[in-house]
């Protein structure tokens, strides 16, 4: 009697990428790291903020706004930044370093699926920490509301569409996890300084707030500032985040290694 058995399928089943997603959600929830980084700290920071007298009283330098009406936006892509920057590259290049990159070659799911499905959870979580930022901001502290939703949402997704592609390029070049740590981390203080964590946008000097505009974080909290004053974003840092999600993508693409 002759036994046969049904050949593998040419292409994994589309519900296999799904099963991926799952557990990479499943490993984040696990070590809650990013998690604590990207959604916790910029929360935190908020609720700090807005309890500050201080940061409640209108200032003539910030054209009429409260210094906490500037820092909303600085903290809202703060949650984006760390996990473009760190919560994304270490965990691919962890990967690509104990050799599972490799090990999928030999499975029928492609691997870029891998890189898909952790792309998915970080923006997930950059998401959730954003919109949480926004929210607490606007609806416990009085931070000016989106009068023009449309624009909002244009700002936050050209501001993700900047960022995520250099952790890609970050991972792409990290020949370990603890070098893609270090870069990440390295990367991003100077994008928050000039987005104005420390020092308002509105008060840097002329130099400082023209690199301010072309740095990703600088052109995504400008746009994300003018959304939430009832405005569409202005074409120049929209163009900004554009030209390093366009540039960046091509960097990861070009020198991503498998091994």
């Amino acid at each position: 009697m002759t036994v046969t058995t049904a050949p593998l399928p040419k292409t994994p089943p589309r519900a296999a990428f799904g099963k991926i997603v799952l557990n990479e959600a499943r490993l984040a929830w696990r070590q809650p790291a990013g998690l604590a980084a990207g959604v916790g700290i910029p929360v935190l920071l908020t609720v700090i903020f807005g309890e500050l007298p201080k940061f409640q009283q209108s200032q003539s330098s910030l054209g009429g706004l409260t210094y906490f009406d500037v820092y909303v936006p600085v903290l809202a892509m703060f949650a984006t930044a760390i996990l473009a920057l760190w919560g994304l590259p270490v965990p691919l290049a962890s990967y690509r370093e104990h050799g599972i990159l490799r090990r999928l070659q030999t499975t029928p799911v492609p691997r870029a699926w891998l890189l898909a499905a952790q792309v998915a959870v970080q923006l997930c979580l950059a998401v959730a920490g954003l919109l949480t930022v926004i929210l607490v901001g606007v609806i416990a502290f009085g931070a000016p509301d989106a009068k023009n939703p449309a624009a909002m949402v244009a700002a936050c997704a050209f501001g993700t569409a900047g960022l995520f592609p250099v952790g890609l390029s970050i991972a792409a070049l990290a020949p370990t996890s603890a070098t893609a740590s270090v870069i990440g981390r390295l990367t991003f203080v100077p994008l928050m300084f000039f987005a104005g964590l420390w020092l308002p946008r509105a008060l840097m000097p002329a130099v400082l707030r023209d690199i301010s505009a072309c740095t990703p974080v600088g052109a995504a909290v400008a746009a994300l500032q003018d959304s939430m004053q009832g405005q569409f974003p202005p074409a120049a840092p929209l163009l900004t985040l554009a030209g390093y999600a366009l540039a960046f993508s091509l960097l990861a693409w070009r020198f991503f290694r498998w091994e």
